[in-house]
């Protein structure tokens, strides 16, 4: 009986010292998912470093194939490595075409808050109109493919401002990882 509370202890131990390491925001020994898995990365990403140019009078049509998964495991969609914060896939820069808008922040500047400390439950909508908190946003068309995983009624979603892309901001989902960018509707 008393080897059994043993294990029993020592088991509970354990597992409190991995619940107080990820409190203080590290990963308990195995490392734990690479993309996603509650993680928040602690800042959005830096601007892109590909060369601005004038974007052309109308959006393309998406012809070509990117491919996002740069190691195993990872998803094949845009999102954030937990491991080094680096948001994979947003590296287009000022003059993806895919990402203009004709009219930047036609509806405002969105004033929820940016940011880890800043986690919004999706409240039920669809790709095209989705509700924060009582703030309206709307995919970007390009990324519809990129939330297909997403419940639009459950999911946990930080808001990070887009250095690169005028008028739109990156909604990044909490439990999958991954992010889409998003032009803000109003509130």
């Amino acid at each position: 009986m008393k080897t059994m509370i043993g294990v029993v202890a020592t088991a509970l131990l354990l597992c409190s010292l991995s619940v107080v390491a990820q409190e203080r925001g590290e990963r308990p020994r195995g490392g734990g998912p690479e993309v996603g898995g509650g993680h928040l990365p602690a800042h959005g990403p830096q601007p892109s470093r590909a060369p601005a140019a004038r974007p052309p009078a109308r959006t393309p049509a998406r012809t070509e194939v990117r491919h996002f998964s740069e190691q195993p495991g990872h998803p094949d969609v845009p999102h954030v490595d937990a491991r080094t914060d680096r948001w994979v896939g947003h590296d287009s820069g000022p003059s993806d075409p895919h990402y203009h808008l004709d009219h930047p922040w036609a509806h405002g500047h969105f004033t929820g808050g940016f940011g880890p400390q800043h986690v919004w439950h999706l409240g039920g909508g669809t790709r095209e109109r989705f509700s924060l908190g009582g703030f309206f946003f709307s995919v970007a068309p390009y990324d519809f493919g990129y939330c297909n995983d997403w419940l639009w009624g459950a999911d946990q979603i930080v808001i990070y401002e887009d250095p690169d892309h005028p008028g739109f901001y990156l909604a990044y989902n909490v439990r999958l990882g991954t992010y889409v960018h998003v032009e803000y509707l109003g509130g």
